[in-house]
């Protein structure tokens, strides 16, 4: 796997609701400050970092939080803790640039009405220099020799 960036990851856990809670859903990605429109998710990279391992591999650590907000018709609301253990399974593998890709660490906390679901997503990266190793490869002379 190359270098994942995080809106492919975030791509990947939209995708993972959606296939569990449906289109009646939003999902945001990006600072709402007025016009969320319940029930609706949000989901955020709350800190990642990547450190080097050997030579051009590498360890990338992302962690995520995914904001439940509920229907605002009591009768209709799913409750929280449904939606928390649906989120575990959903959450558990997600598809990233192709590959599976497991959650760890998965916790959630109900505070109000609004759920907050955590998971991080770590995974072994290497770094690919293409321009360094089109040069390599550039020229190649061959001389035989007859013994």
């Amino acid at each position: 796997m190359g270098i994942v960036s995080i809106n492919n990851i975030i791509d990947g856990i939209c995708k993972a609701i959606n296939n569990e809670f449906g289109d009646e859903y939003e999902i945001y990605t990006e600072l709402v400050e007025q016009g969320l429109q319940p029930p609706c998710f949000a989901v955020a990279c709350t800190s990642s970092d990547i450190k080097q391992r050997l030579g051009n591999r590498y360890k990338r650590n992302n962690s995520f939080s995914i904001y439940h907000f509920p229907e605002e018709n009591i009768d209709k609301r799913i409750p929280s803790q449904e939606v928390k253990e649906r989120l575990f399974n959903a959450l558990e593998y997600i598809t990233v640039d192709g590959d599976l890709t497991r959650g760890t660490n998965m916790n959630g906390n109900i505070i109000g009405n609004v759920l907050e679901f955590n998971v991080d997503y770590n995974m072994e990266v290497f770094k690919v220099d293409t321009s360094e190793n089109e040069n390599k490869m550039a020229t190649l002379d061959v001389t035989l020799t007859a013994d």
